[in-house]
């Protein structure tokens, strides 16, 4: 009789197992689409070799468009599984951003529990987590610490990664043994190239944050292996009231084959919320290039006015100005990864020697 109830009972439980499963996992599917129109000055004219006032699209402006899955599973004991993959694309075209790349922001699965985060893939350097959190721009995809410095945003192919926090303190280290599998990857019997490393510690503390960070990249293949890119940054911001104040440095160190570049790069700003809609973020970034007077300056103004708690109207302004034969554009410009010059490498769309450019930008955001 009483083996008959047991069983029973058994039978009552099951139905509701797989409720349990479900409930100890959960999948988001989540995403940004951000486009706007963009006036800008001096925009480079291919067919006529000089350079024009543009008025155009603009994709990804304060936030790259994206889509994306997470989920976790709790395995118990305080352990979980994780999961993130990410695909970026160009809303105004619907193509594929990194190098097309399916899921080229992040593609990683891992482990987490109360120390932290231990993942394999593909995943955004701890210097990118560092520019999120220093950046008052928040390493906007447009008129933000890119346009200094590329990297900044970096990510890896091949990679494990660890983060956690404990206390006050942020730990991170990312190791890849070939960051860019489409410009090489892992070459057999290379342990240098493609090599990125990088590790961060920091302090949070009531309106306090601060975080220092090294990133070290090797070229990509048997040729260029030896060229070594290294880059160390610290950063603080400080909450007070409404607003909160930024500062930063980043040194920069290329060393190739024939050449070698050192630069500098400096940024301070600060946001302010003025009310629960209006939020206003203002910021200033200069490059010191050593043994060169071609140092150029950029300065951002934005606002954005939250129509919802997913959708936002936004207005950026920005003005670079270079100084003694500097090119920047508000594109972009900086040290280029497995490159062999003296100088900085601009983008495509990078202004005349010594030339000033002026952009602006009002779009819509929504993020789900």
């Amino acid at each position: 009789m009483k083996t008959r109830i047991a069983c029973l009972a058994a039978m009552a439980v099951l139905p509701a197992l797989p409720a349990v499963a479900q409930a100890q996992t959960s999948i988001t599917l989540y995403g940004v689409v951000d486009a706007g129109v963009e006036f800008l000055t001096h925009a480079p004219n291919t067919a006529t070799g000089g350079s024009n006032n543009i008025v155009r699209m603009s994709a990804g402006n304060m936030s790259t468009s994206r889509w994306g899955l997470r989920g976790s599973e709790d395995l118990g004991r305080g352990l979980k599984a994780v999961f993130t993959l990410e695909s970026g694309f160009d809303l105004d075209t619907g193509g594929l951003n990194q190098g097309g790349r399916l899921f080229g922001r992040q593609a990683f699965v891992g482990l987490q529990n109360q120390y932290g985060t231990v993942s394999l893939g593909r995943h955004q350097s701890v210097l990118y987590d560092f520019s999120l959190a220093y950046d008052p721009m928040a390493i906007a995809t447009r008129y933000s610490v890119l346009m200094h410095d590329k990297w900044m945003s970096g990510r890896a192919d091949n990679s494990l990664k660890f983060t956690g926090k404990t206390g006050a303190f942020y730990y991170g280290l990312l190791y890849s043994t070939g960051y860019d599998s489409s410009a090489g990857g892992e070459v057999p019997g290379d342990y240098k190239a493609g090599r990125n490393w990088s590790v961060a510690g920091g302090y949070e503390s009531g309106p306090l944050s601060a975080r220092v960070v090294y990133d070290e990249v090797r070229g990509s293949t048997i040729a260029t292996d030896d060229n070594r890119e290294r880059r160390a940054s610290i950063g603080a911001s400080y909450n007070v009231g409404r607003g909160r104040a930024f500062a930063g440095y980043r040194w920069y160190y290329g060393d190739f084959a024939t050449s070698s570049l050192r630069t500098n790069l400096y940024w301070v700003g600060a946001s302010y919320q003025v009310t629960p809609a209006i939020s206003v973020t203002g910021a200033a970034y200069y490059t010191d290039v050593r043994n060169s007077s071609g140092d150029p300056y950029s300065f951002v103004l934005s606002s954005s006015y939250a129509l919802s708690k997913r959708t936002d109207v936004y207005a950026i302004a920005s003005y670079a100005q270079n100084r003694n034969g500097s090119s920047m554009g508000l594109t972009g410009f900086g040290p280029s990864l497995n490159g062999s010059a003296t100088t900085l490498t601009a983008t495509s769309e990078q202004v005349g020697a010594g030339q000033n450019q002026f952009g602006a930008i009002v779009g819509v955001r929504h993020r789900f």
